[in-house]
């Protein structure tokens, strides 16, 4: 079934692209996250999808919002895309699938692709949007426009 908008994200822990522990509770109650699941890394798509979100980053800090990428890409792997594209946030190794599974996110193209699904959460851990579409370059609108949203409340 899933998390859907109006659910609190549970917590969790997970590895960051430099090996340290992510812990959720670090940042739930702390500020509002953009928290995108993608396939893998170096892909036309996901690299698009990575980078049109590096490019709004600075605007994303300014609302105090974090950025998350999440794929079952290897810490290794998102190092290497981290640096090869210069993108300055923070992505999740997902290797066995675990957090895919507590968000509920679907599979893409007829369950043979990891799914695309991007969810906004406020500062309190409530999701406020939670989108999925296999279109990389919807995501970052989706995501700005319900972080103004949010804002402007």
């Amino acid at each position: 079934m899933g998390l859907e908008v109006g659910d609190k994200i549970p917590e969790f822990t997970a590895t960051k692209d430099d090996g340290d522990d992510f812990h959720s509770q670090e940042f739930v109650g702390q500020k509002p996250l953009v928290i995108y699941f993608y396939p893998k890394n170096f892909t036309p798509g996901c690299t698009k999808e990575a980078c049109d979100f590096r490019d709004s980053y600075e605007d994303f800090k300014k609302e105090g919002v974090e950025v998350i990428g999440i794929s079952s890409d290897s810490v290794k792997s998102h190092e290497r895309f981290k640096s090869k594209y210069k993108l300055p946030f923070i992505f999740l190794s997902d290797e066995k699938g675990n957090l895919r599974k507590l968000f509920g996110v679907k599979a893409g193209l007829f369950g043979m692709l990891p799914g695309r699904e991007t969810y906004v959460i406020n500062k309190e851990g409530v999701i406020r949007l939670k989108f999925n579409s296999i279109n990389a370059s919807r995501h970052l609108k989706q995501a700005i426009k319900t972080v103004k949203e949010m804002m402007n409340e």
